[in-house]
């Protein structure tokens, strides 16, 4: 390595390592150790600008203190800086907290709760509801209609409706009580799904659903897949082609939805519902209908029957099942697949 120094102390550092060889990272590496003895190797001595092992144990005793533990390091580092302290960089700060297994969220936040996901299953009419509010342009900006929508999850029936200038709880209390009366439905029978707005949450409806022996259920916060029929619903009536952008009076919004919801419930080949409207499936119509359609498929084979190709056509069938969240299917050994 002497004779390395001496020939590039003459003709150049590139052209004597190329002579002898020699990468000139090594030489460099070499200088230092030469302008710095008492250090030793890396391996030995660290990072010469490493903080020191008292150093770096006051910076985390610090970090620990009762009064800086749920504080972020960049919190901790500019508050030492107001005190005329200067421990070590935010950088580094993060780097001994990673090397001491602590870093995580040091912040003093709330923490929200677990809420359990929805599970519900409808096997038939008037066992499980959901219902939401949804809100109608007005005719000036600013200005809105609400419309209380009651679904049967099972047949995709509007089984109660309402349109209303404001949100309120005891709105929602009034069409639930007369929906429940309508269909005749008895304690126990019935289970109300919602998401948490204000009205689905409030004490009167819930007071209301605990006195008729209705179960009531919640979506979890901001997730809108816990109440897909009743948003897949409002889809259906905000992109009928007559929609308008807005409605004049809560006269026009209120007849538009007579029309809209007699249309859905008797007219509208769901195709949720293997094409039958959902009044067919809600007041127990669907063998009839089912067996008429199969008739005429079989009419239409019996005449033409190379025109079907695989096997003799018959109606689709509409699902015995209906769930919110389905869980998921268990294989044979009890674990979830």
């Amino acid at each position: 390595m002497q004779a390395l120094e001496e020939l590039s102390g003459t003709s150049g550092t590139l052209p004597a390592c190329r002579a002898l060889g020699v990468a000139r990272s090594t030489l460099y590496r070499h200088r230092g150790r030469w302008r710095h003895p008492a250090i030793g190797p890396r391996t030995e001595r660290g990072h010469p600008r490493a903080l020191g092992i008292d150093e770096r144990q006051a910076v985390l005793c610090e970090l620990r203190s009762a009064r800086f533990v749920d504080q972020a390091p960049a919190a901790v580092y500019a508050a030492l800086l107001d005190e005329g302290r200067y421990l070590c960089s935010e950088r580094t700060m993060y780097r001994l907290l990673s090397g001491a297994g602590e870093l995580r969220e040091r912040r003093d936040q709330l923490r929200h709760p677990a809420y359990a996901k929805p599970e519900l299953l409808a096997t038939g009419p008037n066992e499980l509801w959901s219902w939401d509010i949804t809100k109608l342009l007005g005719p000036a900006k600013w200005t809105y209609f609400y419309l209380y929508v009651l679904l049967d999850v099972f047949s995709r029936y509007v089984v109660g409706w309402m349109l209303a200038q404001r949100e309120s709880a005891t709105l929602a209390k009034r069409l639930i009580e007369a929906s429940v009366k309508k269909q005749a439905i008895q304690r126990g029978q019935l289970t109300v799904h919602a998401d948490r707005g204000s009205s689905m949450t409030s004490k009167p409806v819930a007071l209301l659903l605990a006195d008729l022996g209705v179960t009531k259920t919640h979506s979890r916060p901001h997730v809108s897949n816990d109440n897909p029929y009743s948003e897949a619903q409002f889809k259906t009536f905000k992109y009928r082609p007559e929609f308008p952008d807005r409605f004049g009076c809560i006269e026009d919004a209120r007849a538009f939805s007579v029309g809209f919801f007699d249309w859905y419930n008797n007219e509208h080949y769901h195709s949720g519902l293997a094409l039958l409207t959902p009044a067919t499936v809600h007041y127990g119509q669907t063998a009839a209908v089912l067996a008429q359609r199969r008739e005429i498929l079989a009419a239409a084979y019996a005449q033409h029957p190379e025109r079907f190709v695989r096997r003799a056509p018959r109606p689709a069938e509409p699902p015995v099942a209906v769930w919110i969240n389905a869980p998921k299917p268990v294989d044979g050994n009890g674990d979830l697949q």
